[in-house]
C-alpha cells in the first residue's frame, strides 16, 4: 500500500465511527476528487467503500440539490428485508400458527398460543433463516398481539387442547382440498335494539353527537337480537341469521339451514359432506342433544353427511369465526346505535376487508321456544359416527337410509 492510500485509510478509520451513511460516502467522494485521476479506485481500496457509492457522492459534490439531508441512506440502499428475499416467509407463518389462532370479537387483534423463539424454530427447520425477533415483528405486521392472551381468562386448559386443535385444522385442510364445505359458526353476542349507546366513536358535526339513551333499559317491543354467524372457511364469505327470538339449537341448525339453501349449495353444488367447526358450548354446544337431532333432520333434507368438531371447553374465542367475521362487524357498527332490525342487517351486510370479505344478512322472525326436551328414544334415532379421538367432540351424523 502506498504512502497516499494509507494516509486515506488512517484518516477514514479514525473518523467513520463518527459518520452516517450520507456522510461517509461524501467523504470518500471528497477524497476521491482531492486525488483526481484514478482517486476513486484508490479510495474504495484504502477505505472499502465501493466503486459506484463513490462515485455517486461525486454526483452530489457536483450537484448539491441531489442531496436529499432528510434521508440518511439513498433510496433503494441497505440490506433487504428477510420477507422481500424469502417470499414464502409469511405464508409459512402464518401456516404454523393457523390451528392455534385466537381472536377477541370485539378486537381485529389475533393470538396465538406458540412463542415466537418456538415458532422461529420450525420456521428455520423449514429452510427459513429468521431469528426470534423478526418473527415478533411480522407477527405484529400481521395485526397479532403478544400481550393479548395474558388479558384474557378462558378457564382451565384442557390435556388435549392443541391436539384437538391440530384435529380441526387437519380436518378443515381435508374438507377444503376435496372441494367441499367447511364453516365456522357461532351466535355473537346479543344485542340491544334502540337508541342506546354503542361503543367506539364515528364522525360527526363538531357538538352535535347523536343523543342516546341514559340507560340500557330493553324495549319491549323491539327486544335483543342473537346474530348467528356461518363463516365459510374456504370463500371467506359470511351469513348472518338476526334471530328475535331465543338462541336454541333449532335455531342455530335453522340459520345453517338458510345459509346452505342461499349461499352453500349454489357455492358447492357437488357436495356431498359438511364439516361444522363450532363452541363447545351454547346452542351449538357438544352435550346438547337437541343439537344433534335437528342436524340430523338437516342431514336428512340435503343429503349432507355433516362431521361436526367441537372447540375444546374454555377456547371459544379461538374459533375462526370470531376474528374472521365477528370481529369486522363489530368495527363496523361501532359509535352507530343499533335503532332498528333494518339498520342492524344494512350494518352487518356492509362489512367488508382488505382481504376481500362479504357478509350477507337476514332477519329470522320465527319463534324458538326454549326448554324443548328429547327423549332418549329420539337421540337413538340420531345416525351419528364418533371419531375414536374425542368422539363427544368429533362426530359425523349422516342422512338416515330411507
Amino acid at each position: 500500500m502506498d504512502t497516499d492510500t494509507a494516509l486515506i485509510k488512517k484518516r477514514f478509520e479514525s473518523i467513520e465511527p463518527f459518520l452516517d451513511e450520507r456522510m461517509r460516502r461524501l467523504l470518500a467522494a471528497a477524497e476521491a476528487a482531492a486525488i483526481g485521476h484514478g482517486g476513486i479506485t484508490k479510495v474504495s481500496r484504502a477505505t472499502g467503500v465501493s466503486r459506484p457509492t463513490i462515485a455517486a457522492g461525486l454526483e452530489e459534490l457536483a450537484d448539491p440539490s441531489l442531496v436529499d439531508t432528510k434521508r440518511i441512506r439513498r433510496a433503494g440502499g441497505g440490506r433487504k428485508r428477510t420477507v422481500d428475499t424469502d417470499p414464502t416467509l409469511v405464508q409459512d407463518l402464518e401456516s404454523l400458527i393457523e390451528p392455534t389462532t385466537r381472536g377477541d370479537p370485539e378486537s381485529p387483534l389475533r393470538w396465538t398460543s406458540k412463542s415466537v423463539r418456538k415458532l422461529a424454530r420450525e420456521l428455520n427447520g423449514m429452510g427459513h433463516q429468521v431469528s426470534h425477533r423478526l418473527v415478533a415483528e411480522l407477527l405484529h405486521e400481521l395485526d397479532y398481539s403478544l400481550q393479548a392472551n395474558r388479558k384474557t381468562k378462558e378457564g382451565d386448559s384442557h390435556p388435549d387442547r392443541d391436539v384437538q386443535f391440530e384435529h380441526i385444522n387437519a380436518q378443515v385442510k381435508t374438507f377444503q382440498a376435496a372441494g367441499q364445505p367447511a364453516i365456522s359458526v357461532d351466535t355473537k353476542k346479543k344485542e340491544l335494539v334502540g337508541d342506546f349507546k354503542n361503543g367506539g366513536r364515528e364522525w360527526q358535526p363538531q357538538g352535535e353527537p347523536e343523543k342516546v339513551r341514559v340507560h340500557d333499559f330493553l324495549i319491549p317491543e323491539l327486544g335483543k337480537v342473537a346474530p348467528y354467524g356461518i363463516y365459510d372457511m374456504t370463500h371467506n364469505l359470511g351469513w348472518v341469521n338476526v334471530g328475535l327470538d331465543h338462541d336454541t339449537a333449532t335455531f342455530a341448525v335453522e340459520s345453517i339451514w338458510r345459509w346452505w339453501y342461499s349461499m352453500g349449495q349454489p357455492l358447492y353444488p357437488e357436495a356431498r359432506q359438511l364439516l361444522i367447526t363450532a363452541d363447545g358450548g351454547g346452542s351449538n354446544g357438544y352435550r346438547l342433544r337437541l343439537w344433534k337431532v335437528e342436524l340430523q333432520k338437516l342431514a336428512d333434507e340435503t343429503g349432507l353427511s355433516i362431521t361436526v368438531c367441537h372447540l375444546p371447553p374454555g377456547t371459544s374465542k379461538w374459533n375462526k369465526i370470531e376474528h374472521r367475521l365477528f370481529s369486522y362487524i363489530s368495527q363496523n357498527w361501532r359509535g352507530k346505535p343499533l335503532v332498528s332490525y333494518e339498520v342492524i342487517v344494512n350494518l352487518i351486510a356492509a362489512t367488508t376487508t382488505t382481504t376481500g370479505l362479504r357478509v350477507h344478512s337476514e332477519i329470522d322472525t320465527q319463534l324458538y321456544p326454549k326448554g324443548v326436551k328429547v327423549s332418549d328414544a329420539e337421540l337413538a334415532q340420531v345416525n351419528i359416527e364418533r371419531d375414536d379421538f374425542h368422539g363427544e367432540w368429533n362426530y359425523t351424523i349422516s342422512p338416515t337410509a330411507k
